[in-house]
């Protein structure tokens, strides 16, 4: 998602939207504590504070990023790491409002680490360029991050690791999961509109609107995010969790089944009660909102979920589909709470015998 035109207004706002009064623990990496959370936005509000890089330093890059955790942490207590990675054009403070696991940092235990990646290449020459991640520049920015918070919080007391992205950091999760060094520490991938193992159709008109606010040219049939590469296998090379989450006008329908949910011999789907939120996620693409598919102004909404239960090892297996969504709005407080607490719930351990 490109929101380059959002960061205009700078940082000059993220002092004043930082929590006052916040309750402040020991520092981790360099971190002071909050809760709730630092520089934390609502609505255009966000729109002041997006160019703000983040409150901790991956000291091997000097490349700044978010770090939010747990203020009550005791000694041998257990967390759920998330590395929550953003789309393209987008930016970390974004992604950090878009998927707000940090809100729920203190009740599930919670160490949020969100990045932003370096370049901005660009696909057509003579183009402006939009930020995305990409392997040579950005992949030992991610290792170094998961070493960092290993060694901080203690691998003994990682009770899982999951990577969770939007968009292109979703296909970047997918790319990564299965590394050499992410295959042993991974326990779960949730995927925000970046791909499903088990493709689910995108819109022929998926993406952002042209200039005058028209929906963008078809696609070709194929292709698309979460389209598989020429040749990939049908499941991933490693074992993990996987949730899948897609605003229904995203897709042309969401599938029935799961080849991962039948690797793992799970049965078949069961649906949940429906999601209801009353208050809107924090954040949007200000810049492109309007058309359907790519999204509209944060708002209040539903959302549907299948589980499929009875997995093998008590993986999770999980797809959410929030209606009448588009690709860039932010998550809403029941639905990001429903999926936070499925992936704490999911069986972790990876981290304790990592190299």
């Amino acid at each position: 998602m490109k929101i380059a035109s959002m960061l205009t207004a700078g940082l000059a706002g993220a002092a004043l939207l930082s929590a006052a009064g916040a309750a402040e623990a020991k520092d981790v990496l360099g971190v002071a504590c909050k809760s709730p959370p630092p520089v934390h936005c609502s609505g255009d509000a966000c729109q002041a504070v997006l160019g703000d890089p983040g409150n901790a330093v991956d000291p091997k890059t000097g490349r700044k990023f978010w770090l939010d955790y747990p203020c009550d942490l005791k000694p041998g207590d257990k967390v759920v790491f998330i590395l929550n990675i953003h789309g393209a054009g987008s930016i970390g403070q974004w992604q950090r409002h878009y998927f707000p696991a940090m809100d729920y940092k203190d009740k599930y235990k919670l160490v949020v680490a969100t990045p932003t990646a370096a370049t901005s290449p660009s696909r057509v020459p003579g183009q402006p360029g939009v930020r995305v991640w990409v392997p040579a520049a950005d992949d030992e920015h991610l290792q170094n991050i998961t070493t960092e918070v290993f060694e901080a919080f203690g691998k003994q007391n990682i009770k899982s690791f999951w990577l969770a992205g939007h968009s292109q950091g979703g296909a970047t999760s997918h790319r990564i999961v299965c590394s050499d060094f992410f295959k042993d520490k991974v326990d779960g991938l949730l995927s925000l509109s970046g791909g499903r193992v088990g493709r689910a159709e995108i819109n022929p008109r998926f993406g952002p609107p042209k200039a005058d606010g028209s929906p963008p040219d078809p696609r070709p049939p194929g292709t698309g995010l979460g389209a598989p590469a020429p040749g990939a296998p049908a499941l991933p090379t490693c074992q993990f969790s996987h949730i899948f989450e897609t605003g229904e006008h995203e897709i042309v329908s969401l599938p029935a089944t799961s080849p991962l949910a039948e690797e793992f011999g799970c049965a078949a789907r069961v649906e949940e009660k429906e999601i209801a939120d009353d208050q809107p996620g924090y954040v949007w693409d200000y810049a492109r909102q309007g058309y359907p598919v790519w999204g509209m102004k944060a708002r209040p909404g539903k959302a549907k979920a299948w589980i499929y239960p009875k997995c093998k090892g008590g993986r999770v297996v999980a797809d959410f589909e929030r209606l009448d969504k588009g690709h860039t709005e932010g998550l809403e407080p029941h639905v990001t709470e429903a999926i936070v607490k499925l992936m704490v719930a999911a069986p972790g351990g990876k981290a304790q015998h990592a190299s």
